[in-house]
């Protein structure tokens, strides 16, 4: 990695952590497609690892509710080991290209979702039938693309959670999914010494972003902020989808 791909690295890691600080989401979802444009989808996925489990750390450490969340939401949790298996057999045999195209579509769609914040709730019969379902598929897709927000992320929403109980519900998921990537991509070659080191040297910027994010989260409206990140994720897919066809 020369000096330029290093300042790409760094400023990845304080923008992804920075938005996770503000909006308690996001880490992966910002930080993989901006380091993807640069070194492909295959090459990036470990070097987020280390940094998204830290984030999710400090994240869910405020959010409390945490024994209560997992008794929930376990059968969520336990399905989207299987599916991140799924996920990461098809890392291996699709071309890097269409996994870029993969992650583009499924950050429109992530920031399409959210922009619009349809008001769907999911019927309390349908609650615990759907996570097994929900789990499975939002590890294959996480294990594509890197992405781990759907489709997890609206049926969490579709719950009428409070914030606290959101936000600790959707970063267990994430650092349970950080934790079976960390196995599955050593268990492929991608996770070498090499990349976990530039992984681990994230813990500083992300540290830091995440304490900037959470004291500016004081400060402004969220709903504004969060607006301007999703039309970025918005811009970055394309942008992937875009460099993968040409």
């Amino acid at each position: 990695m020369g000096p330029g791909d290093w300042g790409t690295v760094v400023a990845a890691y304080c923008l992804a952590a920075f938005v996770k600080g503000i909006t308690g989401l996001g880490f992966a979802t910002t930080c993989v497609p901006i380091l993807a444009l640069v070194f492909g989808v295959p090459a990036t996925l470990p070097l987020v690892l280390i940094p998204s489990l830290v984030s999710n750390l400090l994240v869910m450490r405020e959010a409390g509710h945490f024994s209560e969340t997992l008794h929930r939401f376990w059968p969520l949790y336990l399905a989207t080991l299987p599916g991140i298996g799924i996920g990461l057999m098809l890392l291996v045999h699709v071309e890097a290209a269409l996994a870029a195209v993969v992650l583009g579509i499924v950050l429109i769609g992530y920031a399409a979702y959210t922009l619009a914040r349809p008001d769907l709730l999911v019927p309390a019969g349908a609650q615990r039938p759907l996570a097994p379902a929900v789990g499975l598929l939002t590890g294959a897709v996480n294990g594509l693309t890197g992405s781990q927000v759907m489709p997890v992320l609206p049926y969490l929403l579709g719950l009428g959670l409070d914030p606290q109980r959101f936000v600790q519900a959707i970063n267990i998921s994430f650092t349970l999914s950080s934790l079976a990537m960390v196995a599955g991509l050593s268990g492929l070659g991608l996770m070498t010494v090499e990349t976990a080191l530039v992984s681990a040297f994230g813990l500083v910027p992300v540290v830091l972003g995440v304490a900037l994010g959470v004291r500016v989260r004081r400060l402004l409206a969220p709903d504004a902020f969060r607006r301007m990140v999703l039309a970025f994720l918005m811009v970055l897919g394309v942008l992937l989808i875009g460099r993968a066809i040409a």
